[in-house]
């Protein structure tokens, strides 16, 4: 089957469990015998014993009754041994082969979370959150139902097929007036076509159900992070509104899906319920000697033939699906990583000075674009001097940010840390000696105490209550009923924009790096703190390389010197009074208030 090669790379991920995997395959081939061999086999010994009163089929007309009881019981015995052989095996089939798609599932994750944090920042920025969520869960556990539970049924149907089909030919050798029988077996071919046509359909279906259970993720996840800003702005209507288009979308692929899906098994048993009344019209019509208890195998045996068919079709139904969520997973594990160490990538020599050159530096995001958000950047950055960095929006200060700490690489030219290019750096490396304030700080739905150690794992208590004091964030911190043990939320929704600031800036006292990088840092707080936190931020600052995004005159204070971009470009760099004298961006910004 064609659609089953599209997985053929992936059942090596079965290796380190072939034992037990080969347990549940061996269990459901006894399924699949006691099915498709061992019911007809009992129907047609049992039936005679129990409604035969002959007394040929009894045994002997002189036997006593208490034999035929004996023979009788042996016989009955027959159907509960098959019953609970077929039960324990079908059962150890499941379990076990739940047991592999549990550790397969565990291994396709990991392997499309793994990519996704080697993939380069701009890679999500194209990319929808939600969907991504959506391929991580939703369609990772249909590759692992095909890898792992399609390709264990792909053996046990075929050999119900095969073990009711070598019964049949068995009972038609023995009794030639049966051969007709096997006749109905040709409505077989005939179910192939319904099932290469729905299969067709589901693929297409399948596909559209995958994204756009992405983009009801997506709504949600918006919905849930956004949610003073939904109030603030009295959205609660639109937001139902926009969630309940997109699961009705949703719904409307669904139910496509479900059509297309659940379609194949009627038309598959119309297909063979006519066969199977055709061959017993012929059986009635005709004058051969058939006895009830052969009769009743044999159907019972055409059916086992007829049912893995049907399950055959529903599997190619269920690769169809699995093909729409493998498509999916591969465009992330094929993604390119286009930031990546180079095989002989180094180490920063010890001690880092901190000495940042940029040297005829253009990027643009789009390669194929023809506009360049920085263009022909020069200089240099003198180790243990703070850089603030101000321009109109878009003018290319984040993107600079970007680049130093490299989450992009230039388009064309390169940057330098104390003389070797970044590119040339391990990126662990490089950003462990680097620390990042972001004006909006993220935290993880953890402890005070893990956020704050996050910038350094391998930091003391007393180290972090440290950092946390010269963040001013200890008062805070204190006064909480767990201290440092507080669950922040999600995102730090427990807090208030100045705490989740300053456990932002503990974790720069922290890490305490060679080059710091703040994005506003003090932004989120009230005047009192801002003075408090930006005294100890200069001693923070002080012997470091230091660049600030700045927004407000008063992070400029604090700054040895001043860097001006306008549309791409590094147009003038000096001190207040003479970039106030040399640089029209600047003195309009400043006049604006707009740094």
């Amino acid at each position: 089957m064609s659609s089953l090669k599209r997985f053929a790379p992936y059942y090596g991920l079965l290796a380190p469990y072939k034992v037990v995997f080969v347990l549940a395959i061996l269990c459901g081939l006894i399924y699949a015998v006691s099915s498709g061999l061992g019911f007809p086999w009992v129907v047609k010994e049992v039936f005679p014993v129990i409604f035969d009163n002959d007394a040929e089929m009894a045994g002997n007309v002189a036997s006593a009754a208490g034999d035929r009881d004996r023979m009788l019981l042996q016989t009955i015995l027959l159907l509960p041994l098959i019953i609970l052989v077929r039960a324990v095996a079908g059962f150890l089939n499941v379990y076990l082969m739940a047991y592999c798609g549990v550790r397969v599932l565990e291994k396709v994750r990991g392997d499309v979370f793994s990519k996704l944090q080697d993939l380069h920042v701009g890679y999500f920025q194209h990319t929808n959150k939600g969907d991504l969520i959506s391929r991580l869960m939703v369609d990772c556990n249909l590759v692992k139902h095909c890898v792992v539970e399609v390709s264990n049924s792909l053996i046990k149907e075929p050999f119900t097929f095969l073990a009711a089909l070598g019964y049949l030919v068995w009972l038609s050798v023995q009794h030639q007036e049966n051969l007709f029988l096997l006749f109905c077996l040709a409505a077989i071919p005939i179910c192939v076509l319904p099932i290469r046509h729905i299969g067709k359909k589901l693929t297409r279906r399948a596909k559209q159900l995958q994204k756009q259970s992405g983009t009801v993720t997506e709504v949600a996840s918006e919905n849930f992070g956004a949610v003073r800003e939904v109030r603030a702005f009295t959205l609660e209507d639109r937001e139902r509104g926009k969630f309940a288009q997109a699961v009705s979308k949703y719904l409307r692929f669904q139910l496509g899906v479900v059509k297309y899906d659940k379609s194949l098994s009627p038309v598959i048993e119309i297909i063979t319920g006519l066969a199977i009344t055709i061959a017993i019209y012929a059986a009635a019509r005709s004058e051969w000697d058939l006895k009830a208890d052969q009769v009743t195998s044999l159907f019972l045996a055409l059916h086992m033939c007829y049912q893995p068919i049907k399950k055959i079709g529903s599997i190619n139904n269920q690769l169809k699906r699995g093909i729409a969520s493998l498509d999916r997973i591969e465009e992330i594990l094929h993604a390119p990583v286009l930031i990546e160490d180079k095989p002989d990538a180094r180490m920063l020599p010890e001690p880092v000075q901190g000495r940042i050159t940029f040297e005829n530096v253009s990027f643009r995001y789009d390669e194929e674009g023809t506009v360049p958000v920085l263009r022909r950047l020069d200089g240099e950055l003198e180790p243990g001097k703070a850089y603030a960095l101000v321009g109109p929006s878009g003018a290319g200060k984040s993107t600079f940010i970007n680049l130093v700490l490299r989450f992009y690489d230039p388009t064309e030219g390169r940057i330098l840390i104390d003389g070797i290019d970044l590119r040339d750096l391990k990126q662990g490396n490089l950003r462990g000696h680097m620390g990042l304030v972001p004006q909006d700080p993220v935290l993880f739905n953890d402890t005070i105490r893990e956020n704050i150690r996050l910038s350094r794992p391998d930091a003391t208590e007393a180290e972090i209550v440290k950092a946390a004091a010269k963040a001013n964030a200890l008062g805070f911190i204190e006064n909480e009923p767990q201290g440092f043990d507080t669950l922040v939320g999600d995102r730090g929704t427990r807090l208030s924009g100045g705490q989740k600031q300053r456990i932002a800036i503990a974790r720069a006292f922290l890490r305490n790096p060679p080059i710091l990088i703040l994005d506003e840092a003090s932004s989120a707080l009230d005047s009192e703190s801002e003075s408090r936190v930006q005294a100890e931020l200069q001693t923070l600052m002080e012997g470091k390389t230091v660049l600030m995004i700045a927004h407000r005159f008063a992070t400029l204070k604090l700054a040895d010197e001043i860097l001006v971009f306008d549309q791409g470009e590094l147009t003038a760099r000096g001190d207040h009074d003479a970039l106030m004298k040399l640089s029209p961006v600047y003195q309009n910004l400043y006049q604006k208030q707009e740094l």
